[in-house]
């Protein structure tokens, strides 16, 4: 023993230190990092993970069909924040007509602008027939597979048994890959448009990129004249086709967002942030959990995810964005929490932003109303300590462990400040030191949540640092 503990005193003032995770106590799974793939992909669903990311980073050109209209050239080009497959500040422009009758003006190109063209007589304009115009900016993409796997049941259920106060609606709309088909529950966009990743894929290809492709075969007019198609686009439709491995581009997509993890969440559980969170009636629409279904692969099925969101629509009073019929107008899909730490922009049209984090989050909880009125109420008549913990537990949706800097990354600099504020205590919790809290910051280094950051934490720490 003596020459055990010797040892390791060696290696530590040397500033070395190696120690295996593990021991009697049994592993503890060290969360992928945002834009990492799930665990548990066969080495086939890794090999399609890593080949649809990198046809996820690369710009079109027009002869891969670009355009004629566009907001981009690439996924990444929006979806890089803070990694491949995250959000931006970028934000789109939607307009529609709302008098006499609703009416998305998908005649004159809409409702979506695309900012950018192949050449000047096409590039789009909001046409002054419009009296509605928005925007909307980019969400993120980590955990949609395990999204799609959740049981449309669940979602019924909570349609069906709401908590006091909200009623949510899960809206059922077609997959553009099976437009035929029974109607599905949207889980994706603002409105739940879409309710597949394949239509997510699909849509969007054609929509931001210009990318037509097996399920939408013709390009976007500009402002919908059919005519200026011959002088900006070039390429035969449907543009997409398959690579040398009989994959579309649409498919590559569809990997690569199917199989990326979900954001992580550190510490786990514990934060009196959280107890806080539920309590106001934030967890009404914020549903804290699911477990996921079947699915064709077995990484996402029966699956434990803690997305912070229930996918219904909920009737947002003022912060509906006002598209759609009547009773569509105020209605908005919640927004699921997970990640949100290293978002830059809250809310559909990003206007809760440009602050420290706590400020952007209190503006966005400002701008709530309709059904989140009454927990908007309670959380204005926290004190400054209580709101402080409740963005603290927000703050942890997206955080890595040992991400002390919060930045989706560990390197040293996290070892440096997590040692320079005296969170480590080596060997062992010297007698009588009070535990570490979850609401504490030294928590994010606290991985088997056992109130300490000791030599046992330390191993996983090593393995997070070399991707071990």
């Amino acid at each position: 023993m003596a020459t055990k503990r010797a040892t390791i005193q060696r290696l530590w003032m040397g500033g070395v230190l190696l120690v295996l995770a593990g021991g009697a106590r049994g592993q503890v799974q060290i969360q992928p990092r945002m834009g990492e793939p799930l665990p548990g992909l066969t080495p086939s669903e890794r090999a399609r993970f890593f080949a649809g990311q990198a046809m996820f980073n690369t710009p079109l050109s027009t002869a891969d069909g670009l355009g004629p209209i566009f907001n981009d050239k690439s996924c990444a080009a929006c979806h890089g924040s803070p990694t491949i497959g995250g959000a931006s500040t970028r934000t789109v422009t939607m307009f529609a007509r709302t008098t006499p009758v609703f009416d998305d003006l998908a005649a004159l190109g809409g409702p979506l602008l695309q900012s950018q063209a192949l050449s000047e007589p096409c590039r789009e304009f909001v046409p002054p027939e419009a009296d509605l115009v928005f925007l909307r900016t980019t969400p993120i993409c980590f955990g949609v597979g395990l999204v799609e796997a959740i049981d449309e049941q669940d979602l019924f259920y909570l349609e069906q048994f709401p908590p006091p106060g909200v009623s949510g609606i899960a809206r059922l709309v077609q997959a553009i890959e099976n437009p035929s088909g029974p109607p599905m529950v949207g889980k994706y966009g603002w409105k739940a448009d879409l309710p597949t990743v394949m239509s997510w894929s699909a849509g969007p290809s054609r929509n931001e990129v210009g990318l037509t492709n097996r399920f939408l075969t013709q390009d976007s007019a500009p402002n919908g004249n059919t005519s200026l198609l011959s002088l900006c686009d070039t390429v035969a439709d449907p543009e997409d086709g398959p690579d040398a491995f009989g994959f579309d581009r649409i498919d590559r997509f569809a990997d690569f967002m199917s199989f990326l993890a979900p954001p992580p969440q550190t510490p786990r559980s514990g934060m009196t942030g959280e107890a806080l969170f539920n309590a106001v009636g934030c967890a009404s629409c914020h549903v804290p959990s699911f477990t996921t279904g079947a699915a064709a692969s077995a990484a996402l099925a029966n699956q434990a995810i803690k997305p912070y969101g229930d996918y219904l629509l909920h009737d947002m009073g003022t912060l509906g964005d006002q598209f759609g019929n009547a009773s569509l107008a105020p209605e908005m899909m919640t927004r699921a929490l997970w990640g949100m730490s290293q978002r830059e922009a809250f809310l559909h049209d990003g206007r809760a932003t440009g602050g420290t984090f706590a400020q952007d989050v209190d503006s966005a909880i400002q701008h709530h109303d309709g059904e989140a009125a009454l927990a908007r109420a309670g959380y204005n008549a926290f004190s400054a300590t209580d709101k402080g913990l409740l963005v603290g537990f927000l703050a942890s949706l997206g955080r890595a462990e040992f991400d002390f800097e919060n930045d989706n990354d560990v390197d040293e600099f996290d070892w440096f400040f997590l040692n320079y504020y005296g969170w480590f205590n080596g060997p062992a919790e010297a007698p009588g030191a009070p535990a570490l809290t979850p609401d504490q910051d030294g928590a994010v280094a606290d991985i088997d949540q056992d109130g300490d950051f000791d030599l046992r934490d330390w191993g996983y720490y090593q393995r997070a640092f070399t991707g071990q």
